[in-house]
This record gives structure tokens, C-alpha cells and sequence, in this order.
């Protein structure tokens, strides 16, 4: 066989072969018996349209009822994401507080994130003395810092909200000071994550502890009673 046949799709028959009405009688034959197994059997069972009635005859329409009402699997790992149950999201980790006060001179930066799974939920409250520079974003577990996502970057002196991490990894703030003068920042979290890290603008990178509600309860009540 030539390149010229083989490029028009001509391949040489040895002994002759089927014809082409028989090809055709085989090809109809064949969609007419797979359109007879999706009306009498797939349909009903996978779908519960049973339009012949051989779905309840053999027992199938059952089948798609069961697969409807049948529970979702949690997700292997992660075992510190929430359960949801309606509108309900149940933790298995503890509910962490934590309470900063960041200094920045003239024209630093800093970043301080929190780990959280895909789904924890982190409240968050922040002020800053002077204009700054701020994006809030989050780095994905094993990503490269290009991948970080940002969830908003406008200048602000403050932000008071809620955040629903899209993915397991760190989130939270960069600032930075453009001006000559010292600016403080005072940062107050609450949530379900585990860790905090605060990265400063000399490459260094420290984890910090974040504390279990019930250990500030306490010292809330001794408050009270004085």
C-alpha cells in the first residue's frame, strides 16, 4: 500500500470482505438492540423513567429510588473540615481566639495568615493607625506562592467579616506602609483553624500560638466577678 493509499484511506481487500448493505443491516441491528436495553433496563433503573412499565415488572425502578436517597461519603482526608448537616457545619478541631498587635516602620510589610481547611469558617476584626497597603488572600497546601488567590485588596484603615476558606492552606493579610510614619495594626480572629504564622518583610517567617476558647473563658468570668 502506497502513502497516496493510505492518506486517501484506501486499504486493499484480501479475498473481498463484507458488503456495504450488510455493514449497514449489522449497524442498524446493533443501535435497535442498545435503544431496547436503555428503554427497558437503564432508564428504569438508573433514572427511574420507566415508560414500558419493565422497570416495576423486573424489579429496577427500586434501584434508582435507593440511589437517590443514598448518602454522600465524606471525603478521605481533611479531617479537620466540617460536617454539614443542613445549615449546620459541625467542627472536629477546637474553636481558637487569637489577638495581635502588628508594628510596621516606615515603608515594611508584614503578613500574618492562619490555617484552615477547605470550609472552616475564621471571624475576623482589624484596624490600622494610618493608611496602608492591604491584600487578604490565601496559599493553598503544597502550592507555589503563585498560586495564591486574593479576596480583596482595596485600601483600607479596617475590615470586620467573616471568611469561609475556599481550600485547605494559609489565609490571611498582607500590609504595607508606604509612608515615613509608624503604623500599628491590631488584629482579633476567631475560628476553626489551627495554626498562625507571621512572615515580615527581612524574610523571616514565625509560627505563633493561638489558644483554645476555653482557655480564655476563665480569666473572662474572674473579670466579671471583680
Amino acid at each position: 500500500m502506497t502513502f497516496a493509499d493510505a492518506h486517501r484511506g484506501g486499504v486493499p481487500r484480501a479475498g473481498g470482505g463484507p458488503s456495504t448493505r450488510a455493514l449497514a443491516k449489522a449497524t442498524a441491528l446493533a443501535f435497535v438492540g442498545a435503544m431496547i436495553v436503555l428503554v427497558t433496563v437503564v432508564l428504569p433503573a438508573e433514572y427511574g423513567v420507566d415508560p414500558l412499565g419493565t422497570g416495576r415488572a423486573l424489579g429496577l425502578s427500586a434501584l434508582s429510588a435507593v440511589a437517590a436517597v443514598a448518602p454522600v461519603p465524606p471525603p478521605q482526608g481533611d479531617t479537620l473540615a466540617p460536617t454539614q448537616i443542613g445549615q449546620v457545619a459541625l467542627y472536629p478541631g477546637e474553636y481558637k481566639f487569637d489577638a495581635r498587635e502588628i508594628v510596621l516602620g516606615p515603608y515594611e510589610y508584614a503578613e500574618f495568615k492562619y490555617h484552615l481547611e477547605k470550609g472552616a469558617t475564621m471571624l475576623f476584626s482589624w484596624t490600622a493607625s494610618g493608611d496602608l497597603m492591604h491584600d487578604f488572600h490565601g496559599d493553598p497546601d503544597g502550592a507555589p506562592s503563585s498560586a495564591a488567590e486574593s479576596y480583596d485588596r482595596q485600601p483600607r484603615r479596617r475590615a470586620d467579616g467573616s471568611f469561609i476558606a475556599p481550600f485547605s492552606g494559609i489565609h490571611g493579610w498582607f500590609w504595607e506602609n508606604p509612608g515615613a510614619g509608624t503604623i500599628t495594626i491590631r488584629l482579633t480572629t476567631a475560628g476553626f483553624y489551627t495554626s498562625a504564622h507571621q512572615f515580615r518583610y527581612d524574610g523571616t517567617r514565625q509560627s505563633r500560638a493561638v489558644r483554645a476558647l476555653e482557655t480564655i473563658a476563665p480569666a473572662t468570668e474572674q473579670e466579671h466577678s471583680q
